[in-house]
């Protein structure tokens, strides 16, 4: 019976759903949506661009700033295609395995996402706390090691919340409420007992996000007590600065990830448009302000940001 369960599954189709009592208007709301997904994807390969050509950004802060940008990436394309799909009324239906393989990316970019962003708090710890050694603590074998172990990490512990959507029956409706998959979205129209993958998520967020953002706090909690200990005023105000936009990173990923998961764990008889607002907001928040704010905040990213749009005025102006 459950070969069976698992065959009809594998080869099921669902249906996604746009902006529930705006159907009229998708054509329209799609251009806000086409303005976002261009502004992530072109800001996020500029970032890559610049710190690929550019020697001089060839150090560890750099290197974690684009692991980010392929985390972003990895995690809101995938669903582009699905999205417009809706919202140009071409299909709303999706695969089962289009669906799981969509739910891996997300998921998966998610989770690193939020190591490297522990891997950047260490690195303002380093720069900070033990600028002399800075070099010889985060050497570039180093730091290729803490990106595949986050990637690792991710995509292994993802597998058996994925793996066990293939055993359940889907008898009832195939109606997901967002217009692409969602692991919590998808679980609740299971006919079938689903506490492995509510317990096993839980203790996913709990022991992934948990430790990085207990890793994060620690590592902050040691820049501000270095930070006390400079005796020059203007020594305490260059420090921080130094973490401003790492901090806003932090907030930008965490904040909607975890408004998500108490609107799906606690809200679940809200309005429609509350868990399709903050799923896109988790979805494409993080992407498009991070090279934003790393732009406007990192002097070197600033300036290859300038000498890409104006390089014959920047090049005069240097010289």
């Amino acid at each position: 019976m459950a070969t069976l369960n698992s065959s009809n599954t594998l080869t099921s189709t669902f249906y996604l759903t746009g902006i529930p009592g705006y159907e009229e208007f998708h054509h329209w709301i799609s251009i806000p949506f086409c303005v976002l997904y261009l502004v992530g994807i072109m800001g996020n390969c500029t970032i890559l661009h610049i710190v690929w050509t550019d020697p001089r950004l060839h150090e560890p802060m750099y290197y974690f700033l684009d692991m980010l940008s392929l985390t972003d990436m990895g995690m809101f394309i995938p669903t582009m295609i699905s999205l417009f799909r809706v919202l140009w009324s071409i299909s709303r239906e999706i695969q089962f395995h289009i669906c799981v393989v969509q739910m891996f990316f997300i998921h998966t970019c998610s989770f690193t996402e939020s190591s490297v962003l522990l891997a950047m708090a260490f690195d303002c710890y380093v720069a900070i706390c033990h600028p002399l050694r800075y070099a010889t603590i985060l050497t570039p074998r180093l730091i290729t090691r803490i990106g595949i172990a986050a990637l690792l990490r991710s995509a292994f512990a993802m597998i058996p919340h994925l793996a066990q959507l293939a055993f359940f029956p889907f008898c009832h409706s195939h109606i997901l409420s967002h217009s692409y998959c969602l692991h919590q979205d998808m679980i609740r129209l299971a006919c079938a007992d689903t506490k492995f993958n509510v317990i096993y998520g839980l203790v996913l967020i709990i022991v992934l996000w948990g430790m990085d953002s207990l890793g994060i706090f620690v590592s902050y909690m040691c820049i501000l007590q270095s930070i006390l200990r400079i005796a020059s005023r203007e020594g305490r105000l260059k420090a921080p600065n130094t973490c401003a936009s790492h901090i806003c990173a932090v907030l930008i990923l965490y904040v909607p990830m975890i408004g998500l998961s108490i609107v799906h764990r606690f809200a679940k008889h809200s309005s429609p448009l509350i868990h399709v607002f903050m799923a896109h907001v988790y979805l494409l928040v993080p992407p498009v302000l991070n090279p934003i704010i790393y732009s406007l905040k990192t002097k070197q990213i600033r300036q290859g940001v300038l000498h890409l749009l104006s390089p014959t005025k920047l090049s005069s102006t240097m010289m």
